[in-house]
């Protein structure tokens, strides 16, 4: 078959490229135990659109570093409690989307929160500057700083403290939390069930911010991943730093942290996809190691892959 990538043998054994630190285990306790001090000052806020089978609210929730972030939480009217919640992240510089996103989950009875991003398109605040959209640059944000100052970070707690909070809800099952996403969504579906375990079902799709160096390596680092070649160019423009660098960027790999989730797992790729390139993404798949299974799509690349929302949508229902 047409390859942008490996064959799918090698795929299916790739393990990546990408250091880890030495410190990465100690790195995320100690990112996580400063997530579990923080006072949440949750605040829920009736939004102007309502459905007759669902309330919606607007989330808001203080994070690391004093941000206040926002999410939509919608939930069904008429069901039994408790019930399921799945928790949805969006692509990268986007937002959490429109409120009839969430109502096909919530009219099968879950719960369903959406997070922003912080500094992205959407109303979550980035403490780090200002409040608003900073929108491009998160990958090497705080990357000539020390470690903790990086910004995926403190996004990829954001998404553990939102499950924890949808976890907490009284009328939410805490055996049936789930998660999904798609590309930056799908890279935080997995960061969220690495570092809340809890999360009993995950559902990514194409997920980014895995083994930067095989993006480097394929010349891919445009488009989404962009940001690399610019900071190599501004910052490093004889590539002296090229091993720190990337050693840095391993604290912010999906792969390293893959190996902490317990939850089942489903996962879709297009072996076409040269924005995240199917080898980063089974860079980060095989080293799941609860139960899984992935969906594979030969022809297609980072876009819309047939079937796929129902297949999804089937496994988060399945008891």
């Amino acid at each position: 078959m047409p390859t942008i990538d490996m064959p799918l043998k090698e795929l299916q054994a790739y393990t990546g490229i990408n250091p880890k630190p030495a410190d990465f285990d100690a790195y995320w306790e100690r990112a996580l135990n400063e997530m579990r001090q923080v006072d949440a000052a949750i605040e829920l806020v009736p939004s102007a659109f309502q459905t007759p089978q669902a309330e919606c609210f607007d989330l808001y929730f203080t994070g690391v570093k004093g941000a206040r972030v926002h999410a939509q939480y919608v939930r069904p009217r008429h069901t039994a409690e408790p019930h399921p919640a799945v928790v949805q992240f969006h692509g990268y510089t986007g937002n959490r989307g429109d409120w009839t996103e969430r109502l096909a989950y919530a009219s099968l009875g879950f719960s369903v929160f959406a997070l922003d991003c912080r500094g992205q398109g959407g109303k979550s605040e980035d403490s780090g500057s200002v409040k608003g959209n900073t929108h491009h640059g998160h990958i090497i944000r705080g990357l000539d700083d020390e470690p903790d100052k990086l910004l995926f970070r403190d996004i990829f707690l954001d998404t553990a403290q939102l499950a924890g909070i949808a976890l907490s809800m009284p009328e939410v099952d805490p055996n049936r939390v789930y998660a999904m996403g798609g590309s930056q969504g799908g890279a935080l579906t997995i960061a969220c069930a690495a570092l809340e375990p809890r999360i009993a079902k995950l559902a990514p799709v194409f997920p980014f911010l895995s083994d930067y160096r095989r993006v480097w390596e394929m010349d891919l680092a445009k488009d989404a991943y962009h940001e690399l070649r610019t900071f190599f160019r501004h910052f490093d423009p004889q590539h002296e730093r090229e091993d720190e660098i990337f050693t840095k960027l391993g604290y912010i790999d999906i792969q390293h942290l893959a190996n902490r989730i317990q939850g089942e797992v489903l996962m879709g790729v297009g072996l076409m996809d040269t924005i995240c390139p199917p080898s980063t993404q089974f860079a980060a798949y095989n080293k799941i190691t609860s139960k899984k299974r992935l969906e594979i799509f030969p022809d297609f690349g980072h876009e819309g892959l047939p079937g796929l929302n129902d297949k999804v949508m089937q496994f988060l229902l399945a008891e």
